[in-house]
């Protein structure tokens, strides 16, 4: 049924707070009524440790990637409608939320993160303890665990792939379990469902030239936005109106380099090259998409 992922700093305890949530979600699985929905349910935790996935893996960028695939993959394999899957690791980048977010709504269910909020130094303490400790499996490498730290991109509850968004302290003895339940779940038990958006509905066949189209039109797009912020050097923010669509691009404080804005078209391709939505909806899909990206 849902997808919970988990987010934090490399070392911050989100092994531990996932462990906490599959025992809660079993106990309260074997506690529901048995013409309860939810008691049918099954939970699934996927971690580094589960996929025999070392810490060495975030030395370099291949090996990361490949990592992170088969993560995404294990998530793939087993999300359905009827077991709860606990994605549980550093989930840094916010494209990559992104995408498990997509995969929830491609099979109607719902999905929320658990932002497991320790600070740095604190979890640069606990690294080191862990690299020091020859009994224990052992913390990042410093220079991995300092890069990683720099790249983390924090979830943001204001941002749909991020929503709800539950932020767990280090003084809290457990995460709020009961809201987490009710957020994916509901409160009474038969489960909730979710309606897919254009983005996630896939189509038998794609229209003739779809990958031509996605990318012609992502294209022009962005050489709008650079359009308007040569025109309004300095400004920050601002609206970009996109023929035939609505909404507009609205932009952040901080001028886009181009840099940027090709990482983001380069993702929401990477998303969408088997999602056929019609190609009259990409220019709509793509400011939608934008603006996410851009809001704080």
């Amino acid at each position: 049924m849902p997808l919970l992922v988990i987010s934090g700093y490399p070392s911050a305890g989100k092994t531990t707070r996932a462990q906490q949530l599959k025992d809660f979600f079993e106990a309260r699985i074997a506690s529901e009524s048995a013409d309860a929905r939810s008691s049918k349910l099954k939970v699934h935790l996927i971690n580094d440790q589960s996929l025999g996935v070392s810490r060495g893996v975030y030395h370099t960028a291949k090996a990361e990637k490949d990592a992170r695939a088969e993560e995404y993959s294990a998530v793939k394999r087993v999300l359905s409608r009827d077991d709860i899957v606990i994605a549980d690791g550093l989930n840094y980048i916010k494209g990559f939320r992104y995408q498990l977010n997509c995969e929830a709504k491609a099979v109607q269910t719902t999905s929320c993160v658990v932002h497991v909020g320790l600070t740095a130094d604190k979890c640069r303490e606990i690294n080191n303890k862990l690299l020091a400790d020859k009994d224990q499996d052992g913390g990042y490498a410093q220079d991995d665990f300092e890069n990683l730290i720099f790249r983390y991109e924090e979830p943001n509850g204001m941002a749909r792939w991020d929503s709800p968004l539950f932020t767990v302290v280090e003084e809290d003895a457990t995460p709020p379990f009961e809201q987490i339940w009710d957020a994916l779940v509901g409160s009474d038990g038969k489960g909730k469902v979710v309606r897919p958006n254009q983005a996630t509905v896939l189509k038998p066949a794609t229209e003739q030239n779809y990958l031509y189209e996605l990318d012609k039109t992502t294209s022009d797009i962005l050489a709008q936005i650079m359009t308007y912020q040569k025109d309004h050097p300095g400004e920050g923010g601002g609206e970009v109106l996109v023929q035939d669509v609505d909404k507009p691009i609205e932009l952040p404080a901080n001028p886009m380099t181009l840099p940027q804005l090709q990482r983001i078209r380069r993702q929401f391709i990477t998303l969408n090259r088997q999602h056929s939505f019609s190609k009259s909806r990409i220019k709509e899909i793509f400011v939608n998409y934008l603006n996410d990206q851009f809001l704080r």
